[in-house]
Formats: structure tokens, sequence, C-alpha cells
């Protein structure tokens, strides 16, 4: 809750510095990212200061006897403010910073009233200079105006020093301010700069996990499909009586199906790893089966695993295609490493003419897996790749190019 109360913070901010009337953003008013080395010299300066003011009122004069308290009282006082008014400007609240800041004008008041004006005008130059630098312009230069009639009468010189030292205070503050909100609009790039890259995390965490699903997804469709589709025939045939080799020749092909899935699986597990076998060794493993030819050209090198993947399963696909619909065709694959893309054809002789079945047609999304080449070519599009597939002769041709 914090976290997200400091980001909306963050682009409040960023939006307030661009009007002259709103206050400087939380960035520019605390001391992020302040060299340690300007901190140390900053309070240097300050107790410096404050030995400075308390060694002017005694000098006065004007605090003799049980008045000698005064000076250090006032000065806690003082301090007290300041450290309330840091606090009260973060929190944007203007009625208690001008309330705080107009104790340390009368703590200067009554250094003068006591005669101590040299002090005076330093505490009445210190709570302008920190009004323009912290405050809404219009609040820091109403109380520089405010202040003017006491550097008018605690300066020597009259009118022309005062209005010296009220250029002097409205330079050093607004100064004082640029820069800090400077640094504060750094801060706030590099925090928006963080949630871009955080944002960037997230996406590509998720684009990674649908990979994974799309990746078991076709493994699983492929092999659960054709088990059922066993496994039901099975059923029907104990129920009409058939003889029980049918059956057992049934369930034992769901069996080895099942026990291809789950080496498929783990095919693609190693994958998304980055550890399987290379992809031309896996097409050769593949085709076996087939007795499919295999022709690699081009020099190996490693693949992205998005692209290794779609290579393998329009490879499965392809080939369980010609097994359905064209059992005995001769089937040739063709795997080419290019200059910068990979390309994979499968093409098949067609069915003999004395196939069961050899005149069923088929194509895209025919296959067992229910995915089909249909969902390769959705992946193929997303690589930035193609896929074509359709007649080629008597027979049948599928063609992916991915980049990689």
């Amino acid at each position: 809750m914090n976290e997200k109360h400091e980001r909306a913070d963050t682009g409040s901010g960023a939006a307030q510095e661009g009007s002259w009337s709103a206050w400087p953003s939380r960035e520019a008013l605390t001391r992020l990212g302040v060299p340690r080395g300007r901190i140390v010299l900053d309070y240097s300066m300050l107790t410096a200061l404050s030995v400075f003011l308390l060694a002017g009122c005694y000098s006065s004069g004007g605090f003799g006897g049980w008045h000698a308290l005064f000076p250090p009282l006032g000065f806690g006082l003082c301090a007290a403010a300041a450290l309330g008014y840091h606090h009260t400007t973060l929190d944007h609240r203007a009625a208690a910073s001008m309330g705080l800041l107009g104790v340390i004008a009368l703590c200067g008041l009554g250094a003068y009233a006591a005669g101590a004006s040299t002090p005076a005008t330093v505490m009445w130059i210190a709570v302008s200079i920190t009004a323009m630098e912290r405050l809404p312009l219009p609040l820091g230069l109403a109380t520089v105006a405010v202040l003017v009639p006491g550097f008018v009468e605690a300066d020597d010189t009259g009118v022309l020093g005062a209005a010296l030292t009220t250029g002097a205070v409205l330079l050093a503050g607004y100064s004082l301010r640029l820069d800090a909100q400077a640094r504060g609009a750094g801060f706030q790039l590099l925090a928006q700069e963080r949630l871009a890259r955080e944002a960037e995390a997230a996406s590509a965490a998720l684009a990674e996990r649908a990979r994974i699903a799309r990746e078991i997804h076709d493994v699983l469709a492929h092999s659960l499909s054709a088990q059922m589709v066993h496994l039901e025939v099975a059923r029907l045939q104990i129920e009409a009586g058939a003889d029980r080799s049918e059956v057992l020749k049934l369930v034992t092909s769901a069996r080895s199906m099942a026990r291809e899935g789950l080496a498929e699986t783990r095919h693609a597990l190693s994958a998304l790893r980055g550890d399987m076998v290379p992809v031309e060794e896996y097409l050769r493993e593949l085709a076996r089966e087939d007795r499919a030819e295999v022709d690699v050209r081009g020099e190996r090198r490693n693949l992205p695993a998005e692209a290794s993947q779609a290579v393998r399963r329009v490879a499965q696909e392809a080939l369980t295609n010609v097994r359905k619909h064209a059992p005995g065709a001769r089937t040739r694959i063709r795997f080419a490493y290019e200059a910068h893309a990979i390309s994979l054809e499968i093409c098949d002789s067609g069915p003999p003419p004395t196939a069961e079945g050899g005149g069923e047609e088929y194509g895209l999304g025919s296959s067992g897996s229910g995915y089909g080449l249909v969902g390769m070519r959705e992946r193929a599009e997303l690589l930035g790749g193609s896929l074509d597939a359709g007649p080629d002769g008597p027979g049948f041709a599928v063609r992916l190019r991915v980049p990689a």
C-alpha cells in the first residue's frame, strides 16, 4: 500500500512541477541523492551560523542578567520550528509551514528589539530563502514581501541596502529551488524507468508462461486424443464381444502412445531449458519410424527455444498426417540453416494406389492432435515466420520458415 502511495506521489509531483504556483515535488524537498560531502558541509555551515547568531546576540549587550537565557531558548525554539517546517513542507501543509516560519521570524524580531540587528537580519534572510526554496512560489514571494520592511529597518543603508538584500534573497532561494527540482526530476525519471522495467519483466514472465502452456498443450493434445480414440474403440469392441487379441492390441497401442507422450513432454521441457538435442538429430530420430529421408543443409548453430520447438512440432504433426492419410508413402524431410532463418519441408509421395483409405483427402488440422497444423501456422506467424501446407503432386507438402 505504501509503495503504491509513493508511486502516486511521484506521478503527481511530476505534474505539479509544471505549475509555478504548485509545491516542489517530494523528491525535491528531501535530501535524496545529495552527496554525503554536501550534507556534511551544510550541517557544518548551520553549526557555524548558530554559533555566530548566539555570539551576535550576546555581543549586542541586550541580553544581560537573567535575559541571557533568551538566546539559547530562542535558538532551541527556532531549531524545533525549522525541523517541523521540513516535515510540514514534505506533507504540503501550507498553513502549518507558514506558521512555523512565522515563529522563526518572530524570534528574529525579538533579537532585533533587544538590539541584535545582525542576528535578526540573518534569521529573516534564512526564513526568506527557505520559503522561496520549499513553498509554492506565491507563498514564498509573500513571505519575502512581509519581511522587506524588516530589511529596510535593519539595514543602515536604508532602501538601497534592503533592495539589494531582497534581490539576493530571491535569487538565492529560487536558485536552490531549481537545483532541488532538477535533482527531484532525475529521481522521478529513475522511478519511472524502474516501473517500466518491472512491467517489462512481468510481461516477459506472462509470455514465458503462455509459451510453456502452449508447448505442453501441443504435446498432451497430440498424445491424449489419440489414446482416447484407441481406448474408446477398445471399449466398443469389448462390449461387442470382440476377440481378446484385437482388444489387447488397441490397449497396447494406447499404452505406447502414453509412453511417447511422456517422452515428448520431457523433450518440450528440455527444450524450454535449452538443453535439448539439436533439431537435426531429433528429425533423424523421428524419421526412423517412418523410414523417411532426411536432408540437412547449412552449418549447425544454436537456435532459440521457440524456433526449435516450432520445427519439432511441425515435423511431428506432418508425419502424423502422413501415417494417418498416406500409410506407406515415401516421405522426404529437408531442413536448412539459412542466413537469418531456418526452414523445414516435409513432402510425401501420396498413398499407394492399393493403400486402404488412399482416396481420403488430408490437409491442415486433420491430424489426431486436436491442435494440428493450423496451430503450427499460428505459432509460426507469432515468431514472424510462415507455414504453408497443401497438395504437392500426388502427395502433400508442409513448408515452415521462421527467423532464427
